[in-house]
């Protein structure tokens, strides 16, 4: 059974453009299942899927005449003259394959879809002479709304963070608390959310983990020691939510700081973390140091690391935000922390209970960071103003 995904629209509606998608994200999200259901929607005859882990897949594409290439689709069904649609899942295993989608592309106007795993390791296959070439889409594991669809379980949506504060039920909050706590504890990959055996669902965790080391880490990167990374992340999950100090991290993994710096930008490429930067009452500015970090999902986060319920918590809201927001955190000597600041303008505190007294201290707080709107956000419920639940989101 195909789930729609959120960004299914706006992937469909680039099917007939010019420009070449990419659809990028960690490895088990659900690019492949996407880029096959795109394949089915194109009406054309003239299309082929490839599989670039597929070693016969990938002879198709490994000519040094670019030319050739042609004489081997044809094999595939596709006809030159008419135009063609190429569907590329996982691009980094032929690191040939944007030179022969350039050329394809600038000469017979050919549309390519792709999917890769690392934006690390895109962003040096794909030269600056393609930006206009191309559209990167990026995908995440799945947000709660996202997780209720494959769940089945339906519940009134509402468009704004106003009105989630404000139009709050007992009885929808009571029915769907418990898949909330699922969601924050066991996350949000799709077949970790299908799978109905707890056990199994724990082990497809430590398998997807075990994926991204072996063919992402050991792959991809170009690091020598690849006991110090993996310590790292282990430190990581700990941190989640926490801002990161680079000196004491270099202390205890024995490492430069620049090497700590590099392992973390890879990191953060590949989709396995993301880094927060701290807001600073201007949507341009953010200061380098201080960063908080969380992890790619919940459920990694809970195998990983030794963390609160009120670490995870605060990782699942992130998961919500993430993939429509830009985001950031504040403070300031002397004041509380804000999470998290969406685009520069809409402030969140995560509770996993709140208060009236919560809601003033989050008034001021907004004031020291510049901010008109702002909103607590709690795992229990809250009939209190400014308060939007969990299972809303």
């Amino acid at each position: 059974m195909f789930y729609p995904r959120k960004i299914l629209p706006s992937l469909e509606k680039e099917l007939y453009t010019s420009q070449m998608i990419v659809l990028t994200g960690m490895r088990r999200v659900g690019k492949t299942t996407i880029i096959r259901y795109l394949f089915e929607k194109v009406r054309s005859s003239n299309k082929a899927l490839f599989d670039l882990e597929n070693p016969l897949h990938r002879k198709v594409f490994e000519e040094e005449d670019y030319d050739a290439v042609w004489a081997n689709l044809v094999h595939f069904n596709i006809k030159k003259e008419d135009r063609a649609f190429i569907f590329l899942d996982e691009i980094q295993n032929l690191p040939s394959i944007p030179n022969v989608a350039k050329y394809l592309y600038d000469h017979s106007k050919t549309k390519f879809f792709m999917t890769g795993s690392s934006s690390f390791y895109l962003k040096n296959l794909f030269s600056e002479s393609m930006s206009n070439r191309k559209i990167v889409f990026e995908l995440y594991p799945l947000t709660f709304s996202e997780f209720l669809i494959f769940k089945k379980i339906s519940r009134i949506t509402k468009d704004s963070f106003a009105s989630k504060a404000k139009e709050k039920n007992k009885i929808a909050y009571r029915k769907l608390i418990p898949f909330w706590r699922e969601y924050v504890e066991l996350g949000g990959f799709p077949e970790v959310v299908l799978e109905e055996n707890l056990e199994r669902k724990r082990m497809l965790l430590n398998e997807i983990f075990t994926s991204y080391f072996e063919r992402d880490v050991k792959t991809l990167a170009d690091f020598k020691d690849l006991t110090k990374i993996r310590d790292l992340i282990l430190l990581l999950a700990d941190r989640v939510g926490s801002k990161l100090d680079i000196v004491k991290l270099s202390s205890i993994l024995s490492l430069s700081r620049e090497t700590v710096y590099n392992y973390l930008e890879f990191l953060q490429a590949s989709y396995f973390i993301s880094l927060l930067s701290k807001h600073t009452g201007s949507i341009d500015r953010k200061v380098a140091g201080g960063k908080k970090v969380y992890l790619c999902d919940t459920g990694l986060t809970n195998i990983l690391g030794k963390v609160s319920a009120g670490q995870l918590f605060e990782a699942g809201v992130f998961e919500n935000f993430r993939p429509d927001y830009n985001l950031s955190y504040f403070d300031k000597e002397g004041f509380s922390e804000i999470d998290f600041i969406a685009d520069g303008k809409i402030g969140f505190e995560v509770k996993t209970s709140v208060s009236a007294k919560e809601s003033a201290s989050l008034a001021r707080r907004m004031i020291s960071a510049k901010l008109k709107e702002g909103y607590l956000i709690s795992s229990e419920y809250s009939p209190t103003p400014g308060v939007i639940l969990a299972t809303d989101l």
